[in-house]
């Protein structure tokens, strides 16, 4: 169970990732807030959205982040306090928030078996404004909102075709192109089929923003 909320620029964050300077996402952040919905109740994901990507920033991010590969501006908006499952890429993932958020994150190389446990998961507060890379080897999910009742707005940029419908393949956990998932038993994606691969309890940050 998770104890705390540390900010994202602490050391202990290290692990997980970094924050990223360099590039002014404030056109993009205008956008997200004028023009991407965001639910009162759970989340909403786009992987990609052509009014983000067609802003300067986008080319920035695409030659410089990426390292000229091609990329995608999607956005994850919403109300939610749980992780009750997990994904990781083969990449790194950029976040950069618009509104106050919370990240819960763990170790890929939690992974036994098959199976992490969900004790292995930590939290980190990401402030308005704040650009964050996640590492490839980094578990994630859907952003949580920094006070209670509260949404976020989130974009989400990865390399071009990531959570693309997949055609049905060898490996369980390979729920999209570039994403695998580790859901669960109890969550709401293991009981649409996906892959089991969480155990322990499902986290949930609601009393530490209470």
């Amino acid at each position: 169970m998770i104890q705390s909320i540390r900010p994202v620029g602490s050391d202990a964050f290290g692990p997980y990732g970094r924050v990223v300077a360099g590039y002014r996402f404030d056109g993009l952040l205008q956008v997200l807030r004028e023009h991407t919905p965001r639910p009162s109740d759970g989340t909403v994901y786009v992987a990609s959205d052509p009014r983000l990507e067609r802003l300067p920033v986008f080319g920035e991010v695409q030659a410089g982040f990426f390292g000229g590969l091609p990329a995608q501006f999607g956005y994850c908006n919403g109300v939610n306090t749980r992780l009750a499952c997990c994904e990781y890429h083969q990449c790194s993932e950029l976040l950069v928030a618009a509104d106050d958020l919370v990240l819960v994150v763990g170790p890929r190389g939690g992974i036994s078996g098959g199976v992490c446990d969900t004790a292995r998961f930590e939290a980190f507060s990401v402030p308005a404004g704040t650009a964050v890379e996640l590492y490839g080897t980094t578990l994630h999910y859907a952003p949580c909102s920094a006070r209670a009742g509260e949404g976020f707005r989130a974009l989400i940029a990865l390399l071009r075709f990531t959570n693309f419908p997949l055609a049905a393949g060898g490996d369980p956990s390979l729920a999209a192109v570039n994403k695998w998932v580790l859901a669960h038993p109890d969550s709401p994606e293991a009981k649409q089929g996906a892959h089991i691969g969480l155990s322990g309890e499902i986290v949930d940050i609601a009393p530490l923003i209470a």
